[in-house]
């Protein structure tokens, strides 16, 4: 069975595209209109899929051929760069994301694909001689099969996040993708495929849901999981993998603060946090979701973002004017809608009220207006959970202490931002933030070579950097006691035990 752009969207599975009794349909969340099918997985698929991947890792050698590996990271680098445009604009499509933020999503997987064709002769083990005739070898090897669950805010990028490093360590994949990006997902698994260097079997895709990610997760086929997705599901499959003492890598939720003092450019720092806050329409797992302001500044701050963020251009991403586009679908829209009611009933103070759209042109997509409440007390919920829409909450602080403990008092620690003129302040803040990732005067600046991923409940482990391998692998000490040249040798040592 071919897949063309006009057929249902299928699974790639063992070399070949894979269909399904159930399918669903991919709708634009900027229109609700449909845009195409899609085959979805069950734990038929899944279990296919993990056959297909156990049988690549036993019987070729992927796992052992590095210079293989490096040449399919970089064919596929290749691949998604030649293809990156289509990929904008049908990400733009099934996502929502105004076109400019749909490139710099593409724009992130050629870098980190070739990133870890370099970490695959760069990976490597050592060796040391503990005594006459004595030698110890450690040597990294792949883990087996890596089940990968992609999220659907960024699948483009937060698939290559997981997939490079795994292929890289010369693990064989099963990825589950989501269903709200079916077509998305098809796209780029014909690039995938596309690879004449690519063994059949070592990367297999499928779109489905909870079924899929339960199998990968209970198979002891699947010695190690890499999820992006909520803290609520990460604790969840991290239960249900205990009987089969499944290793996990976790990026999960956040709730970023954005810490602005006195002293920083808050034209600079303004123009960051509106688009901390409106990047992705705030379906970001660092997006800026905690404003916490000097009291010097606090009013300035108030007022400017009341004023921005009540013109801002929300609409289609087809449309050039658009400045932010939908949520991901209108069960999202009255989702957050929830949570910001609940917010005012609990004494937030909404500075502009924002909401779902639900007049004019723009009512039958899943828009979101942005919304900015200030609060007094950390417990909210609003300032606790994870939203994941354009809604921003407003704290002032006076001392960096006060500062430091309101950015602190989250379950989560994904990413922070400082704003501030001076040359110590940032640093001695960004020492005793709770964090993974922490910007001075910036916001959402990734490098493939630096780590990236969270401090407590935001996840385990890191993606990006030299440590992004470790996850894939297992380490393999190995002893050799050839023994010495010559009696001689062995006499003189045995005097001085």
């Amino acid at each position: 069975m071919q897949q063309t752009e006009a057929s249902c969207a299928l699974h790639w599975v063992n070399g070949n595209w894979l269909d399904s009794e159930q399918h669903g349909e991919s709708i634009n969340p900027a229109t609700g209109k449909k845009i195409g099918d899609y085959a979805i997985g069950d734990m038929n698929t899944a279990r296919a899929a993990v056959t297909a991947a156990s049988y690549a890792f036993n019987h070729t050698n992927w796992k052992h051929d590095r210079e293989r590996r490096a040449l399919v990271l970089h064919d596929l680098a290749d691949r998604f760069e030649a293809n990156a445009e289509k990929l904008a604009q049908l990400l733009s499509l099934e996502n929502g994301k105004i076109l400019p933020e749909a490139r710099f999503e593409i724009s992130l997987v050629a870098p980190g694909l070739r990133y870890c064709a370099g970490l695959v002769f760069q990976d490597g083990g050592r060796a040391a001689q503990w005594g006459n005739g004595r030698f110890s070898l450690v040597i990294r090897e792949p883990v087996g099969v890596a089940g990968i669950s992609v999220p659907w805010n960024s699948p483009v990028a937060l698939l290559s996040r997981s997939l490079a490093p795994a292929l890289a360590a010369g693990c064989t994949v099963v990825i589950k993708m989501p269903g709200q990006t079916a077509q998305v997902n098809a796209l780029i698994a014909r690039i995938i495929s596309s690879s004449p260097l690519l063994p059949k079997g070592v990367v297999n895709m499928v779109t489905g849901e909870k079924d899929v990610l339960s199998f990968l997760v209970e198979s002891p086929d699947v010695p190690v999981i890499s999820f992006t997705g909520s803290t609520r599901t990460g604790r969840a499959i991290q239960a249900a993998g205990a009987a089969c003492l499944k290793r996990f890598g976790l990026e999960l939720g956040g709730k970023t603060p954005i810490i602005i003092f006195d002293d920083a450019d808050l034209d600079a720092a303004l123009l960051k946090t509106e688009k901390a806050l409106t990047t992705f329409a705030g379906q970001f797992c660092m997006t800026g979701s905690r404003l916490l302001v000097q009291r010097g500044v606090a009013n300035r701050v108030r007022e400017r973002l009341i004023a921005r963020l009540s013109t801002l251009k929300v609409g289609p991403a087809s449309e050039a004017f658009s400045e932010m586009g939908p949520l991901i679908d209108k069960d999202n829209v009255e989702r957050v809608d929830v949570m910001v009611e609940r917010a005012l009933q609990d004494g937030a103070v909404a500075l502009v009220r924002g909401g779902p759209v639900r007049e004019g042109p723009l009512a039958s997509g899943a828009f979101y207006l942005p919304t900015f409440l200030e609060v007094d007390s950390s417990a909210l919920a609003i300032v606790q959970e994870e939203v994941f829409g354009p809604v921003l909450t407003l704290q002032v602080f006076d001392t960096e202490e006060e500062a430091v403990a309101l950015a602190n008092q989250s379950e989560y620690g994904l990413a922070a931002s400082i704003w501030s003129s001076d040359l110590n302040c940032p640093l001695r803040v960004a020492a005793h933030i709770d964090a993974g990732t922490v910007w001075i005067n910036d916001w959402a600046t990734i490098r493939d070579e630096f780590e990236e991923g969270g401090y407590k409940q935001s996840g385990q482990g890191r993606l990006r950097g030299l440590a992004q391998l470790d996850d894939f692998v297992e380490y393999k000490h190995i002893v050799l006691q050839p023994g010495a040249m010559s009696q001689k040798e062995t006499e003189v040592e045995n005097e001085h035990q």
